[in-house]
């Protein structure tokens, strides 16, 4: 959505918190007793006095969409919307500054996180903030590491209970919680315990719940890296091993807000791993089984991105309505007519793309397309030490042939993507702003504005090219057709 072309109009943000009119500094009381027009969600304009005298609207629903004709209708008029806490912390200014010429004048509060971490002893600076507001609750998976501090952004009262869960499962169960309710409020409470034992009952939905990580001694170490553990993974065969997947996500180099496409999925790791280098990355997998694509899901959700697009199809046919990708890598199917040309392509300039293949086919085509396009061909050969024996020996792995190149000419401006992503991941971020609700997480004011929910991962059925023979085989499994050979190094 972009901005209106119309005049400026006359708004602005002010953030409040759970102490309503009685936290408020001068400034904002001044400008709210002004108000022609008071937007919020209902618990936000509750707490308003009898003296703010302006016209008080709810949001609507659904928020996003009817945001610029709900300013025109009060066009010439001055207009305050209220927000939670402070309105750029996965608050409502985001979106205004989105869809208005100009950002809004903003008059901010303390923050959910900052109340938290004042109450807990905590530096702001070396917590991780994750919102779960329209959102699954899998994306914490993303930041459990042993010691860390996590402060979740809750959807609701029984996000305490969902975080918990996910704790356990993951092997953190000893992490201590707290969930802090009502911040700065008269009703404030904060109760705790550990993941493993939490028991207590859904609290009040204007929470925040904290998390000092604890791994378990029988649980799965990962990094912060690429170059997961195999063992991570829920697979078939079909996966680029640990030591070729981090040579391979350092070819791709991935940044904030790019867009991978993986053809050729197998197991997902590769756009996993791409999706865990940073929140903002945004991935498509491209897989022709079913199954396959069902256990990239899974991978996905379990690894803390439930973002990740999985399309079930066969390439290149399957790639022809996607949105223009900033890396393409290739896991499998490269013999398939027309497989490289389309990525090729697909790139726009700057963008790279990375091939990977274990068979003389594949990499007689690969050091084709080397001789007419440059980049860099070398060749992975990782070998792991074995009992011989007695003794120990190197049994080696399949050698993988790796091409990697830069599309020439100037980079785009910014990171490519289609209004369709960007549109989804803003429906997620207004299910929490909706009326300011982002900031501390409740759901309240969410459901105020019937906000939905956005971000699980998403299969869509493509038919593709059919029936692409394949003339690429995997080491240890029978020929593969089209594009079914991905992730198998």
């Amino acid at each position: 959505m972009t901005p209106s072309p119309t005049a400026q109009p006359d708004v602005t943000v002010v953030g409040i918190g759970a102490d309503g009119w009685s936290g408020l500094a001068g400034p904002s009381r001044r400008v709210l007793r002004e108000a022609d027009v008071l937007i919020g969600g209902a618990r936000q304009l509750a707490l308003l006095p009898a003296e703010c005298a302006g016209e008080r609207v709810t949001w609507p629903s659904p928020l996003r969409p009817a945001i610029p004709g709900l300013l025109a209708a009060h066009a010439g008029r001055r207009i305050v919307v209220l927000a939670s806490g402070d309105p750029f912390h996965y608050g409502i200014a985001r979106t205004l500054t989105e869809l208005l010429p100009t950002p809004p004048r903003v008059l901010p509060h303390p923050s959910s996180v900052s109340y938290a971490c004042a109450r807990l002893g905590w530096a702001l600076e070396e917590c991780e903030v994750v919102s779960v507001v329209g959102r699954p609750v899998a994306r914490i998976a993303a930041a459990l590491h042993h010691g860390r501090r996590l402060l979740v952004l809750g959807a609701g009262a029984d996000t305490p209970a969902e975080v918990a869960g996910l704790l356990c499962d993951r092997g953190f169960g000893a992490s201590r919680m707290w969930v802090l309710e009502q911040l700065g409020g008269e009703r404030e409470q904060i109760r705790e315990g550990t993941a493993g034992s939490w028991s207590q009952p859904p609290g009040d939905p204007l929470s925040i719940v904290a998390v000092a990580c604890l791994r378990d001694p029988d649980g799965l170490r990962l990094g912060a890296t690429p170059g997961l553990p195999d063992a991570a993974y829920e697979h078939d065969g079909q996966l680029t091993k640990r030591y070729v997947r981090a040579a391979t996500l350092a070819a791709l180099a991935p940044a904030p807000g790019e867009l991978l496409w993986d053809v050729g999925g197998g197991a997902g790791s590769v756009a996993v791993e791409w999706l865990r280098t940073h929140p903002a990355c945004r991935a498509v997998t491209v897989e022709r089984d079913a199954e396959r694509a069902a256990r990239i899901a899974r991978n996905a959700e379990r690894l803390g991105v439930p973002q990740l697009r999985v399309v079930t199809g066969t390439a290149p046919g399957a790639l022809a309505d996607l949105p223009t990708p900033d890396a393409v890598f290739i896991g499998g199917g490269l013999t398939a007519p027309g497989m490289l040309d389309a990525c090729w392509e697909a790139l726009p300039p700057g963008g790279r793309l990375v091939a990977n293949t274990v068979t003389l086919e594949s990499e007689a085509l690969l050091a084709d397309w080397y001789r007419r396009h440059g980049g860099e061909l070398v060749r992975l050969a990782v070998a792991h030490g074995t009992p011989v024996g007695h003794f120990t020996g190197w049994r080696q792995a399949m050698p993988v042939t790796q091409w990697a190149v830069c599309k020439p000419g100037a980079p785009v401006a910014a990171a490519s993507g289609d209004a369709a992503s960007r549109d989804g991941e803003a429906a997620g971020r207004d299910a929490g702003n909706a009326g300011g609700a982002g900031d501390a997480g409740n759901a309240a004011d969410a459901a105020d504005a019937g906000a939905g929910t956005a971000g699980s991962p998403a299969t869509v059925t493509n038919t593709g090219a059919a029936g692409n023979p394949g003339t690429d085989e995997n080491p240890g499994t029978a020929r593969n057709s089209g594009n079914a050979v991905g992730d198998e190094q």
